[in-house]
């Protein structure tokens, strides 16, 4: 794990990931004594503020957005800031910003929460003012690139300055404590692996859905669309984690080398094993929403017909049949879905077992169910698995079983255990040097390779997203690419 940092430089210090998750992330392990008393943190960013300035400006993000009983430990976090305004595009302001760092005594953590296209002047000016030698490591929010090769430029230049085992890159779906519980659910119950094979597992679906729509963000998402947004990054850590083989030890090299082996055995996808959508104006929880071209021609300030050649082709909903090309995995299909305006919110895996090889009471009427394991990973943190039981009764008429559900609430399974959030992991894992939670070069490689992949057989097809209403899950082709194989969406 190497060194503990005593510096912490936040850029991006006043937007709105800062506000909504570092910082309240940071007070809450400050509360809770997880912070070395040593610590301090640094933020930049191009407004202009003074130290006192930004410690307003943080005490007003933190009372807005962490709950009302963890607010205690605010004062007390609030000596831990201070400020340097910076233009990143520029080597002008870096000097300035190294001397407000100072001479960290064990060593500098470093946090970029800016648009891709700032990495590499920031890089440059890490560089410049020294903030990149030493005792530092640094780490990266997504998205890194937009293909292979901007991703490799990205990466490039990050290399020419921090060794790999410098680089914290984050996704942030893996300090999730549900998704961290994927690894000890199968790892440390005898229960559950030797099942966990093409033998015993039908297929695996694993669902992403969101209710909202562009929140502002219509300039990166019409650029990007789902498969880029989600599939790229938290979908295919999420396959990646529930299709990687038993790592020999659980540390960074370990996990991360399962991990990309299984990312590399992804087979490419056909024609007819991908699906894309994009919303039309409905209805979320009894309440009307407008369409994506609605939302998108008021950005820009045009009418956009849907039926024109001049409508948007980015798609706002995309499923897709993968396939692991492996021992362990050979003929099992995972099947991927997510998608903006669908009726909940919800992320989930479902790990749907093989019917038994021979019902014996098939005679007596009884019908079967396959087992089920379900891990909702948000908004709820649960897992629960379908075991069929016998109906009570005498049985004249034969025996009834009925699918029953074991359910783990994981908040109920801990009580009195803070529910944390992904970022303070993470950030403390960035602090303290620990790279198991964090995504290693070859794998955002892996994952980019794929995604082109899919992005060029649309291409290829000159393919346009099919339209759903709002509210929906989706274009009934996302149905019917299930359905032809007798498999059924988890909703």
């Amino acid at each position: 794990m190497g060194f503990t940092a005593d510096r912490l430089l936040l850029f991006g210090a006043t937007g709105d990931l800062s506000q909504r998750m570092l910082l309240p992330s940071l007070c809450t392990l400050d509360a809770d004594e997880l912070l070395h008393r040593d610590v301090r943190i640094i933020g930049t960013a191009r407004s202009k503020m003074s130290d006192s300035e930004f410690r307003d400006f943080a005490r007003q993000a933190l009372e807005k957005y962490l709950p009302a009983e963890r607010r205690g430990g605010i004062a007390n976090f609030l000596n831990r800031l201070s400020y340097q305004s910076l233009d990143a595009t520029t080597l002008d302001g870096f000097d300035e910003l190294a001397k407000k760092v100072g001479r960290p005594q064990h060593g500098l953590a470093i946090f970029l929460s800016t648009a891709p296209s700032l990495f590499e002047p920031t890089i440059a000016g890490l560089q410049h003012s020294g903030l990149a030698s030493g005792n530092v490591r640094i780490g990266l929010e997504k998205p890194l690139g937009t293909d292979l090769g901007s991703s490799c430029a990205i990466n490039d230049a990050v290399a020419g300055a921090f060794a790999e085992d410098r680089i914290f890159r984050i996704d942030h779906y893996l300090g999730k404590e549900t998704v961290q519980n994927l690894l000890a659910l199968r790892f440390a119950n005898i229960l559950f692996e030797p099942l966990w094979n093409a033998a015993h597992i039908d297929h695996v679906q694993i669902t992403v859905a969101e209710t909202v729509g562009l929140e502002g963000r219509v300039a990166f998402y019409e650029d990007a669309g789902a498969l880029r947004d989600m599939v790229q990054n938290h979908m295919l850590q999420l396959l990646a984690l529930v299709a990687m083989e038993p790592p020999g030890h659980f540390d960074a090299t370990s996990v991360r080398n399962e991990k990309v082996k299984v990312l590399r055995s992804l087979r490419q996808v056909s024609e007819n094993e991908t699906v894309t959508g994009q919303y039309r104006a409905g209805a979320i929880d009894g309440q009307p929403v407008p369409g994506y071209d609605d939302e998108l021609g008021q950005e820009l300030g045009q009418n956009l017909d849907a039926n024109s050649g001049g409508a948007s082709a980015t798609e706002t909903f995309v499923a897709i049949k993968a396939h692991v090309d492996n021992w362990r995995w050979k003929g099992v299909p995972f099947y991927l879905r997510t998608g903006k305006r669908l009726p909940k919110r919800v992320t989930e895996i479902v790990i749907q077992f093989r019917s038994v090889p021979h019902s014996i009471f098939a005679d007596k009427g009884a019908k079967m169910t396959p087992n089920r394991l379900v891990i909702g990973i948000q908004p709820e943190e649960n897992i629960s698995l379908s075991l069929m039981a016998k109906v009570p009764g005498l049985d004249r008429e034969g025996i009834r079983l009925r699918s029953v559900p074991l359910d783990i609430a994981m908040p109920d399974a801990f009580i009195g255990a803070h529910r944390r959030i992904a970022y303070e992991r993470l950030l403390l894992d960035l602090i303290e040097g620990d790279q198991t939670l964090f995504v290693r070069r070859d794998e955002v490689e892996a994952q980019w390779q794929w995604i082109d992949a899919v992005r060029a057989l649309w291409a290829g097809q000159d393919h346009r997203p099919k339209t759903y209403t709002a509210g929906s899950w989706g274009p009934s082709a996302a149905i019917a690419l299930a359905e032809r194989d007798g498999v059924s969406w988890h909703e």
